[in-house]
């Protein structure tokens, strides 16, 4: 039989598996990057402010911030053989899976080398990542090969004039800001601990964010946000709403965006990105879509204690953006790289080889038996 015990494991549920000075999750202090409120951030910062405290374990001055949007905004060039190798990758390809093999390519032309040059790298991989998926986006579209390195000095704007072609108003472009920076850190998730134990490897930065991708890419961790504006669209009328998702529950389907694994009573992100989405809601004119999505908070809440996470209202907030929902994920790795990066650098500075032990769950010690009276 097989030996009990294992369950209590299940997904490293409540397990500590190390150190960080990064960034609080679920705990007394709420969420914070290096022990700034995110509140606050997502109110009155940029995401290069973020960006930069979480690489730099410190707010920048306005002289050091405005040299690293600077390093940001040279750094947007891509090579012309990342070029065709993002033109080679079909259009009905995941803008995951291209920005997996962008990041993968790059680490083969631009390789990091010394350790020492980590953070340049890390550098470069925030600057280029938002250009390699939209020359990707509007190349497999069109066939329209575009200008990636001019625009705003802001990542929020450059992304959103290069998607759309014209330049964010002011509500828009602060709703993408708490975006990012809402997305850009969350601790020990699946895609960072991927992140540090490859590093714990000491195999090379792109790696480790290439690896993290992948993880990113599964639905149970990215993928939410974009499942979630395919529920939310299901409903044409909102008095359809509670006896829908009422009929989804009882067949146990999974109600995508709602729930976390570490919050218990409510996601602190989801308040703030919620706000933006009201906004944006009531300047389209919407009279729908952000109705639908209160009424299934109302119901998930009522029926299941279940609270909607960061990915519930983002759908929404891009969508009010013009967004498609294929890039929905991608955003997130645009600014989670961010926290990738700067866990890569810590699990380096005091490295040991992550190898977590596992519980046997499989058959007691069996008799080897011959081929021959095997049958």
């Amino acid at each position: 039989m097989p030996m009990s015990g294992g369950a209590k494991y299940g997904g490293l549920a409540g397990v500590v598996a190390g150190n960080t000075g990064i960034c609080t999750v679920g705990t007394g202090q709420g969420l914070t990057y290096r022990g700034y409120a995110i509140e606050d951030l997502a109110e009155h910062a940029c995401f290069e402010e973020a960006a930069y405290l979480l690489l730099n374990d410190g707010l920048p001055s306005r002289q050091e911030l405005e040299r690293f949007k600077s390093d940001l905004k040279d750094r947007r060039h891509l090579p012309q053989s990342l070029k065709l190798t993002l033109e080679q990758i079909p259009p009905s390809a995941h803008p995951m899976d291209v920005l997996r093999t962008g990041c993968s390519a790059l680490g083969c032309l631009e390789p990091e080398g010394d350790f020492s040059r980590q953070k340049e790298a890390a550098v470069r991989l925030l600057a280029c990542l938002p250009p390699m998926l939209l020359y990707w986006h509007h190349f497999s579209r069109s066939g329209k090969r575009i200008e990636t390195v001019s625009g705003p000095d802001s990542t929020a704007g450059y992304f959103l004039r290069l998607l759309t072609g014209h330049a964010p108003d002011d509500p828009r472009l602060r709703a993408m800001e708490a975006s990012l920076i809402l997305y850009a850190e969350h601790e020990f998730n699946a895609s960072t601990f991927t992140a540090r134990t490859i590093a714990s490897t000491l195999s090379d930065i792109y790696s480790a964010v290439t690896g993290a991708i992948g993880a990113l890419r599964g639905p149970l961790h990215g993928g939410a946000n974009e499942a979630t504006l395919e529920l939310i669209r299901r409903f044409d009328r909102l008095e359809d709403v509670e006896p829908g998702i009422l009929d989804a529950l009882k067949r146990k389907e999974k109600i995508m965006g709602f729930g976390h694994r570490v919050y218990t009573t409510s996601d602190p992100r989801s308040v703030i990105i919620k706000k933006h989405a009201r906004r944006l809601s009531r300047e389209a004119g919407d009279t729908l879509l952000y109705a639908v999505s209160e009424r299934i908070e109302e119901v998930m809440w009522r029926e299941k204690k279940l609270f909607p996470n960061l990915d519930f209202y983002s759908a929404c907030v891009y969508h009010f953006m013009g967004i498609p929902s294929s890039l929905f994920t991608p955003i997130f790795v645009l600014s989670r790289t961010a926290g990738w990066a700067a866990h890569v650098f810590e699990q380096r500075a005091d490295n040991k080889l992550i190898r977590p032990r596992a519980e046997y769950t499989g058959p007691q010690p069996r008799k080897w038996l011959p081929l021959e009276v095997r049958g």
